[in-house]
């Protein structure tokens, strides 16, 4: 699949087997990654993989985060919220964590840091389509939880960009429509 096929056939999938996915596979999403633009050469990124029973870990934070304020997070209503929470993390075989970690570069700014990692993802999610594999970009309250930061150990300037489903597509959802680039878009030419 060549690159314009690749964006124009992308898609966010939510559905996808529990079939494990090789981690030469997963490496080579991190590789595309790795090889967005990011002024300065700062290299804002880090990624934390989660696979098998690697997603426990996401899975115990989403649980804690959701009993969160419950006033008896035992009872028989709330338990299924939060455990319905924790299942989250087993909805994919596979869960990268892309993580904005700031530069120190005198030049850096927080705003370009966080864009070259949302590049990076991008590029994840290019190479996954190019590789057959389905994969969705998610985020919710427990990518910005203090919880989450503590239980991953990302540092203090550290943010989540976001978490990275992925695996062999159960389904693939029909194409989303969009407008056309030319409704968004202004020429100046003189």
């Amino acid at each position: 699949m060549d690159v314009l096929e690749a964006i124009h056939e992308r898609r966010s999938v939510g559905r996808v087997k529990a079939d494990p996915v090789p981690k030469e596979m997963i490496e080579t999403l991190l590789e595309a990654a790795v090889r967005a633009p990011n002024h300065y050469r700062t290299e804002p990124w880090r990624f934390i993989v989660l696979t098998g029973d690697g997603r426990k870990r996401l899975s115990a934070v989403m649980e804690e985060i959701a009993k969160e304020g419950m006033e008896n997070p035992e009872a028989e209503e709330n338990r299924r919220i939060w455990e319905a929470a924790g299942k989250k993390a087993y909805r994919a075989p596979v869960i990268i964590i892309a993580i904005v970690e700031p530069s120190d570069h005198p030049k850096a700014i927080a705003e370009e840091e966080s864009a070259a990692v949302h590049a990076a993802i991008q590029n994840m999610l290019l190479a996954a389509a190019g590789l057959g594999l389905g994969a969705m970009w998610r985020t919710g309250s427990p990518a910005y939880h203090p919880i989450t930061r503590q239980r991953f150990g990302l540092s203090e300037k550290a943010r989540i960009a976001g978490f990275i489903y992925v695996g062999f597509p159960e389904t693939l959802p029909p194409l989303s429509n969009r407008a056309p680039a030319a409704a968004k878009t202004t020429w100046y030419e003189e």
